[in-house]
This record gives C-alpha cells, structure tokens and sequence, in this order.
C-alpha cells in the first residue's frame, strides 16, 4: 500500500519500515514539511474562546501538580458557572516559570490535524491521537518515561533536545515514567529544529527539554495491540455468528447450549488463525466521521424547497405549520 503521508514524515517508506519501525529510534530532516497545528493555530484556539479542559494541562517533569484553576478561567452562562477555558495569559505566566503546555487529542477538535491522522491512520492501520507540546527553554514536561505507542514527533518552532534510551529488557514493562533503577542506555541523542521529526519506537524511554525559545512539537502517537486488545478480539470473535437462547429452561437444554457453544468456538478458532486475530483485533471504528452538511450549505438550499436526503428541513415544517394556521383562521 502507497504511504505518501508517511513518506512525507520519514522519506523512503521501505527503508523506514524494514530498518527503522518498531526497531531503533531516528531522526528525519524533510523538506518544506509544516505541521498542521503550530503556535498561530493555538493562538486562534485560545481566540475562539472554546479550549478547555480536558484538552489542555500544565505539566512539570518535577512532579509538581498544577492545578486546572491555575491555567483557566470560569465563565457564567445563563445563570451556571462553567470551570476550566483556557486562560492565555495564566498559561504563559506559567511558561514563564518553567511548567509545558500539554493538549490532548487535537485531531478531535482541529480539523487539519483530524484529516492528518485520519490519513496516516489508514496507512498504517493502527489508532492515532494527536498531542502538542509548548516548552520553555531548559523546560521539561515529562520526566523520563515509555509510551505504549509509536510516536512520530514534528517540531513546529523553537528548539527541543530529544533523549531515547533503549528498548524495555522484557515484554512485561511498565508505561509512564521510569525508576532510577531501570534507566536504559541512551541510543539516540539530538535536537529537533522545526520541521524535523523525530521518531521514537514503542515502549523505548524518552524525555524532552527545551533547547531555545518557545519550543512547540506536535506528537502522534500510534497506538498498536495489547494482550487485553487480543482477549476482546478473541471473545468477540468466538460470539460472532452465535445464535442461541439467552436462557435455555432445564439441564438437558442448558447442556445441549453448552455443547453448541464449545463446537462454535472451535470452529471459530480453527478458522481464525493469529493473523485472523489480529486483523479482527485492529479493526476500528473511522477516525472522523463522514463530514456532515455544513450550516453554509443548508443555508444556500434554505428556501428552496428541496431538504437533503432523508432530513426534513425546518423550512418545509414551517410552511406545513403556516398551511395548517391559514386553514385553522378559515375555519374559525
């Protein structure tokens, strides 16, 4: 299958994934690549008056806890407080300080960056989220921990120093941050200019600091399979095609559902194979849903008569609600 967006990220795909995914960390240089979210964007979402938790925290790699109302604002609307909009000029006192701006899911709320990871997505078939980072020079929001996801790294300004340690020892590892004990050696040292990107394999240790002015990246992170995804996978698989009562009445009946059940999962089982599973294990739901009529087009279409398919138009219930007026005044 062709990877344009990928290539876009990495250059040559084949080389990329026959010596680089899953395997050792890298750093990459393409040209004229432009992440879709960067500081104007964020700038225009603080504008917009709409970011708020849980999309946006402060972190620190220190373990201080920054609390939500240190960066936010409320707001009354009809009456109701509302708790955590994001409030600029909170987050960049808190920059100041040395605290990381971390918002969570962009491709849920961004469009650019939704259609981004919807495409890379379909090229690799896994489930992506897009995170940004805003940090202070010499700051760092996380200590040194393992994502369970492959993370594609865009640095969209300033400069951010990137250390990769090595690869967990066994396959029962840990997420999140790292004891002093567990420390790995480093494999990959280097310093992200924007456009670069850096790539970091699942499961392999990393931290980040901020190397010169106002650094901001924007991570995707691609998530691929657990054990537990497996079991849902399996149990799913098992039930699929499965047509028997919910509750059979007496022994002999609850037997004869039993013995069905077994000859079903066996059945299942010789068929489905580990590369059935996982297949079955990675379908997902899409990404962004099919885009819906946009309120610009309803509303060039207002008037005329013709709503779209399988909606009824508030402009034919309003005419139907004035037809039935008129009729009601005759009759009175």
């Amino acid at each position: 299958m062709e990877s344009p967006t990928l290539a876009a990220w990495v250059g040559d795909v084949e080389s990329f994934t026959g010596r680089r995914w899953q395997r050792e960390p890298a750093l990459f240089t393409p040209e004229a690549l432009a992440p879709p979210f960067d500081l104007d964007e964020l700038d225009a979402a603080f504008d917009s008056g709409l970011l708020r938790t849980p999309y946006l925290e402060m972190v620190r790699s220190d373990k201080v806890t920054i609390p939500s109302e240190a960066f936010t604002a409320s707001r009354v609307v009809n009456g109701t407080a509302h708790h955590g909009f994001a409030d600029r000029a909170k987050v960049l006192a808190l920059l100041r300080r040395g605290s990381t701006l971390l918002l969570r899911c962009v491709d849920q709320w961004h469009r650019p960056t939704g259609e981004l990871v919807a495409r890379l997505s379909e090229e690799l078939d896994r489930r992506i989220e897009a995170f940004f980072f805003v940090t202070p020079a010499g700051g760092q929001g996380l200590a040194v921990h393992r994502d369970d996801a492959d993370v594609f790294v865009l640095q969209a300004a300033g400069r951010k120093t990137w250390y990769v340690h090595d690869a967990p020892a066994t396959a029962d590892w840990r997420l999140g941050e790292l004891p002093d004990d567990e420390r790995s050696p480093l494999r990959l040292r280097g310093v992200l200019e924007p456009g670069g990107v850096l790539y970091v394999p699942r499961g392999f240790a990393h931290r980040a600091v901020g190397a010169g002015g106002l650094s901001a990246h924007l991570s995707l992170t691609v998530r691929d399979l657990s054990v537990q995804d497996l079991r849902t996978a399996l149990e799913r698989g098992l039930a699929d095609g499965l047509g028997l009562p919910a509750r059979p009445l007496g022994e002999a009946a609850i037997t004869d559902a039993g013995a069905a059940l077994l000859d079903h999962a066996r059945a299942r089982l010789d068929a489905l194979g580990p590369a059935g599973l996982l297949h079955a294990a990675r379908v997902r739901p899409p990404v962004t849903p099919a885009p819906a009529e946009s309120l610009a087009e309803a509303a060039r279409t207002w008037e005329s008569g013709a709503p779209a398919a399988g909606r009824t138009g508030l402009a034919t219930v309003s005419r139907t609600w004035r037809k039935l007026r008129g009729s009601a005044a005759a009759r009175g």
